[in-house]
């Protein structure tokens, strides 16, 4: 079913059109400002404009908000369909993130002592300090 309303692997497609149908930006627009800003790199080269023309096998290295993804073009789309006919577009070769250790929400908002602006608690402990050296 997929695999019929995909083209020819030989076609050719604007790479601002792949990623919008791959479902790796959200509109051809972000796509476009993405290739501008020099985040997308075609087969090692960065990729100057949104129209430039990849095809299956080239290598495309995307940098995103949270994370580097590197895919393998297998074809090029005719529509954002689903993720399922989407994912038929490329082969994901990124490597797996690095195992780093996560923060509870708790201890996301504990800070290191004496980091930060003072407590209430701790401003009265300095401003008592400063009044028994006078």
């Amino acid at each position: 079913m997929g695999g019929e309303t995909q083209p020819g692997s030989g076609s050719r497609q604007r790479i601002d059109k792949w990623l919008f149908f791959t479902r790796m930006v959200k509109s051809r627009s972000l796509a476009q400002s993405h290739i501008q800003s020099g985040h997308v790199r075609i087969n090692g080269e960065r990729a100057v404009q949104p129209s430039q023309m990849v095809k299956a096998g080239d290598k495309i290295e995307l940098a995103l908000e949270r994370r580097d993804i590197v895919l393998v073009v297998r074809s090029g789309g005719e529509r954002r369909g689903p993720y399922e006919e989407a994912r038929l577009l490329y082969e994901d070769l990124t490597p797996p993130p690095d195992e780093t250790k996560r923060l509870t929400p708790y201890e996301q908002a504990m800070r290191a002592t004496g980091a930060g602006r003072p407590t209430k608690k701790e401003r009265r402990a300095i401003d008592k300090l400063m009044s028994d050296e006078d």
